[in-house]
């Protein structure tokens, strides 16, 4: 078996819920050839670089695999076809990142140089401390 990581991005009119099956659908393919799912992170609607099928936003979709080159196949066909998949790439890889995927290590929320809004005083610019400040710096 080989190590694949899969993105597939989601029209943005559907509900973060259709999105869990489609990536539930996905995962049920890989699994029913005898493949694992080592993970299946969800990275949330975000904004693309430029319109791909008239849409703006798309819901963002990781999935690592270890997997047969024939369930991948598979799973891509299946992404072929599908109409709400705007996109997809796999990837094989050596082994399977630890942590969080890429897409989520770049997101301005996990990224050391931002500073929230939300837990500052307006008046003097110092930083409150908050509980959530503290979990968004672990």
């Amino acid at each position: 078996m080989n190590n694949y990581e899969i993105v597939f991005i989601a029209r943005q009119d559907l509900a973060p819920a259709q999105v869990e099956s489609l990536s539930e659908k996905f995962v049920g393919i890989i699994r029913d050839q005898g493949g694992q799912i080592v993970r299946n992170e969800y990275c949330g609607l975000r904004t693309l670089a430029y319109l791909i099928k008239k849409n703006r936003r798309g819901h963002y979709v990781v999935l690592n695999a270890a997997a047969s080159p024939a369930s991948i196949t598979e799973v891509e066909r299946v992404m072929k076809i599908n109409e709400d998949i705007l996109r997809f790439q796999t990837v094989a890889v050596e082994e399977h990142e630890k942590g969080p995927s890429a897409i989520l290590k770049s997101s301005r929320y996990q990224r050391d140089d931002y500073a929230p809004s939300f837990g500052r005083d307006d008046q003097d610019g110092e930083e409150a401390d908050t509980e959530f400040e503290e979990e968004l710096r672990n």
